[in-house]
């Protein structure tokens, strides 16, 4: 007896990111049906399962059962049909012939085995992970196990030919439902990230790419994407790049911040119009080792050195004040935090690896070269990690991407944000490379990314690729920031892996995405600033805003609430709401769900009306927030399997915002499911949970 599975929610509490459905598996014990019964019904009963399984003809059907039932060593469990059916099937064939009968007089024994069902479908699906049989994974459903996996409970089996007969003799343990997780991701901003990430690796053949989406105060994840190519315009969620070993790489030029503020922290005196001479012609040996910048830069100040992200000036600098005692710069990489993990909240986080004097592999060399950033190895989130750092006043706090872990509406665990190190440098040296990273924007390598509506900081990386031993003319891509630079409320990272046309670098090929993403997330802010007064009730009810549901779940909320309520049967497993003359009492109606017909779904939440639908074998697409308001199926018509329903939804009270397209998605067009292509699954969609771990309505339940 397998326990229900958690569900995984997105930051808004509401949207559904992982569930399971129940299916189940037909099975028959011809020895506790009565002979006569048997003879009578036994041609409608193999009828019927011809009809519904088609693989086999009514007379196959009816020699198996026959046989089961008069065989001379009696059998207790006879397989029906491999096929997994689902509680709307289930439902049917509970009142055919025999069966109808039950478990004790007509033998029908109905297995259940859940499915992990994605509502939007391959939305962060490397961040949502998977767990198999042998309880190896990844992503949260991985880490998260054991609080979603629930306690499974115990029943006695007896062992008979075909499978394992269950024996329902009162001594049953109950399972222990597993617990919810609300993680930080905003499915809207990790719709955004997606897509952005999606458009840059098409249009540059990039070999893979990853998003990073951090709330500068708290270190709450909002979106992380990770997309690799797996065939020519295909990119799959295979790999965690932000996080795990695969994205550690050498990170280039964006560790040029650490480089500069171990400079500026090292010497106080120094100043951003300082100057440091660059040479005539691009090229300068240094610390032993020549260094070159795309173009001569001559004398520039320090601040230029960084917006025109020259490797000349940074090593000169790095060289000037500790190459007489390296260790003092590798001591202040380590004071930022830049060695150690993070201690991130998902399994899998990437060992950092910097270099000190004492390693074996250091060299005269290394200094100069380190400071660049190469001979040493970061995963994107660590160096995100540092730059929120600098946009949060040099607080530097742990990233996090699960907020809670929840039994139904309470709250059994709640994370904070954690500080790994209260001020990572001096206020004066924030306030030099403050200004230097939004030089890069406003004057420097990333000025194609400026905006006139708010202020960006960051810098811009281009990492030469090292295999084979050797460095190719191969480059991995970076921009990270943080925005808006005045007041920072989102700090970003890109990276984009080895593109092989359109930009090479990364002013060319990361820095869109992130502006593409930075738009987005400030236009969805101004919204959300807007007033609310004209949306907002002009007054209170006692009776609750519901539309339809279960009725036994309906009923319990309306008798916790003392509202009354009246009309329908208990035969009526779904209902719709009505108010009484005195709007102190709700009349229930019965809402027609019938086998081989679209169900009407409309006043559904979105949990609900996957169930009813998914369960058909239609496939949903749905748009905006709330309860279903308009359905693109008429109710009523006869199911075709596969078709596509468009679901729009709308708050109680409220307007929806996103419009419903004309028609289904056209054959060929990419899912979120199968690719990364143009997505056919709206990123407001929310799924409701309001189901308290009842598989009659779609509630989880464990593998």
């Amino acid at each position: 007896m397998f326990a229900t599975r958690g569900n995984i929610f997105a930051s808004d509490g509401r949207s559904i990111m992982a569930t399971s459905l129940p299916f189940y598996r037909v099975a028959w014990d011809p020895s506790v049906v009565d002979s006569h019964l048997f003879d009578r019904k036994v041609d409608s009963l193999a009828h019927l399962l011809s009809n519904f399984f088609q693989d086999r003809t009514p007379g196959e059907y009816r020699r198996r059962l026959v046989n089961a039932k008069k065989s001379k060593t009696p059998v207790r469990y006879l397989r029906l049909n491999s096929r997994q059916i689902n509680f709307q099937e289930k439902k049917e064939l509970a009142q055919w012939p025999i069966f109808r009968e039950g478990k004790n007089k007509g033998g029908v024994i109905f297995e259940k085995v859940d499915k992990r069902f994605r509502p939007f479908g391959g939305l962060a699906q490397r961040t949502i992970g998977f767990i198999n049989e042998d309880k190896n994974g990844a992503g949260l459903e991985f880490t998260f196990n054991r609080h979603l996996a629930g306690k499974d409970g115990e029943a006695l089996f007896e062992r008979v030919p075909g499978g394992n007969k269950p024996i329902y003799d009162g001594t049953e343990v109950k399972p222990q439902p597993g617990y919810d997780i609300k993680t930080t991701l905003d499915i809207n901003l990790q719709d955004v990230a997606e897509n952005a990430l999606y458009k840059s690796l098409v249009d540059n053949d990039a070999q893979y790419g990853c998003v990073i989406l951090m709330e500068v105060k708290t270190g709450e994840i909002k979106a992380v994407a990770n997309l690799g190519k797996v065939a020519d315009g295909v990119y799959r969620e295979d790999y965690n790049y932000a996080i795990a070993d695969q994205g550690r790489t050498e990170p280039g030029s964006t560790f040029k911040l650490a480089s500069l503020m171990a400079v500026f922290e090292e010497n106080h005196d120094l100043d951003l119009t300082d100057t440091v001479n660059t040479g005539n012609t691009g090229s300068m040996r240094i610390g032993g080792a020549v260094k070159t910048d795309t173009h001569a830069n001559g004398r520039i100040s320090i601040k230029q050195v960084f917006e025109k992200s020259s490797n000349i000036g940074v090593a000169v600098l790095v060289d000037r004040q500790f190459s007489r005692n390296p260790d003092r710069y590798t001591d202040y990489l380590k004071r930022f935090g830049l060695d150690k993990p993070l201690g991130f909240q998902m399994a899998g986080e990437a060992r950092p690896y910097i270099k000190d004097p004492q390693d074996r592999s250091w060299s005269r060399t290394s200094l100069t070269t380190m400071c660049i950033g190469y001979e040493l190895k970061l995963a994107p989130l660590q160096t995100l990690a540092f730059y929120n750092a600098v946009a949060n006043n040099g607080v530097k706090v742990q990233p996090m991407i699960v907020k809670e872990i929840k039994q139904a509406d309470n709250v059994l665990e709640h994370f904070e944000p954690q500080v790994l190190n209260p001020k990572i440098c001096s206020d004066e040296t924030l306030e030099k490379v403050r200004s230097m990273m939004e030089g890069v924007v406003s004057e420097g390598t990333a000025r194609g990314i400026r905006s006139n509506d708010y202020l960006i900081a960051g810098k811009t990386g281009t990492a030469w690729k090292f295999k084979n031993g050797a460095y190719t003319k191969m480059y991995s891509t970076s921009f990270c920031g943080y925005f808006p630079a005045d007041q920072p409320k989102y700090s970003c990272i890109v990276v984009v892996d080895s593109p092989k046309r359109g930009g090479w670098s990364g002013a060319e090929v990361a820095a869109p995405v992130f502006k593409e993403v930075a738009d987005k997330a400030m236009a969805r802010d101004a919204a959300s600033l807007r007033p609310l007064l004209a949306r907002a009730p002009k007054a209170r009810s006692r009776v609750p805003q519901v539309q339809a549901g279960m009725q036994d779940e309906l009923s319990l909320v309306f008798t916790q609430l003392g509202v009354g309520h009246e009309g329908a049967t208990e035969g009526d497993d779904w209902v719709r709401t009505a108010s009484g003359a005195e709007a102190e009492k709700l009349s229930l109606k019965p809402l027609a769900v019938r086998p081989g017909r679209v169900p009407n779904v409309q006043g559904l939440t979105l949990r609900d009306a996957l169930f009813l639908l998914e369960n058909r074998g239609l496939r949903v697409r749905s748009f905006g927030t709330g309860r279903v308001k308009t359905q693109s199926v008429a109710a009523g018509s006869a199911v075709r399997r596969g078709a596509t329903v468009l679901l729009q939804l709308e708050p109680i009270g409220g307007r929806a915002t996103t419009p419903v397209p004309a028609a289904p998605p056209t054959p060929g067009m990419a899912t979120m499911a199968d690719s990364h292509g143009p997505r056919t699954t709206s990123a407001s969609a929310t799924a409701t949970a309001s189901h308290g771990g009842k598989t009659q309505s779609g509630a989880m339940t464990k593998h």
